[in-house]
């Protein structure tokens, strides 16, 4: 009962962890216009991200334009795209594969060393998508800390850190927290079970001695 209570605490920790990786993806505020210097007044605030920048005015008007050419795009943030899009599908894989696999459902086989098997395979899923969230989320940011310290970058093009790359922190580590939750929870079930079956021979092999012995009247 324990387990199932680690595997549905994991799941939900790597479903949350899922919906921020979306919500980071679709965000334009990977970063931000910044206010650094002296005497520096903006009426417009800039911002970017994976699909479009946008410029946001005092008046409270926003206006995005979607990036054109892939082609034209700098190599870091196509590599963030494909990085966020695969962590993105394999985040539902893992979603079907975990509740295939978890003790509480009744998806699929019912064996209990096959259902811990695919839910350590979705565990393993949910690991791998967090991880590439968390390479994608951590380059861009060292690209934006390079551009904003280069002495050749003019103070009102410098940029910060935007909200998206915090919440995809924040979601990276849910992710990889719930798929290692997963992962043990299972790998705890495996070794009792195989515990078991090596216990198994040695008690049926005092049985069958107990019944061979004779005792005299």
């Amino acid at each position: 009962m324990a387990n199932s209570g680690f595997q549905l605490l994991g799941y939900f920790l790597a479903l949350g962890g899922w919906i921020g990786i979306i919500s980071t993806t679709v965000l334009p505020q990977w970063k931000q216009s910044s206010y650094a210097g002296d005497a520096i007044i903006m009426a417009v605030g800039l911002y970017e991200g994976l699909w479009m920048s946008c410029a946001s005015q005092s008046t409270g008007q926003v206006q995005c334009k979607i990036f054109d050419s892939l082609l034209s795009l700098d190599v870091h943030i196509q590599t963030c795209r494909a990085l966020m899009v695969i962590s993105v599908l394999m985040g539902f894989m893992a979603i079907i594969v975990s509740v295939v696999g978890m003790k509480c459902t009744k998806v699929g086989d019912n064996n209990p060393s096959t259902k811990s098997k695919i839910a350590i395979s979705g565990g393993s899923l949910f690991l791998l998508s967090g991880l590439c969230t968390l390479v994608a989320v951590s380059w861009y940011a060292t690209q934006v800390t390079n551009h904003f310290f280069d002495p050749n970058t003019p103070i009102n093009a410098r940029y910060d850190f935007g909200p998206a790359l915090f919440i995809g922190w924040a979601a990276s580590i849910l992710m990889m927290l719930g798929g290692s939750f997963l992962c043990c929870s299972c790998v705890n079930e495996e070794r009792r079970g195989q515990l078991y079956r090596q216990s198994q021979p040695s008690t049926a092999r005092e049985d069958e001695l107990l019944s061979e012995t004779s005792f005299p009247d």
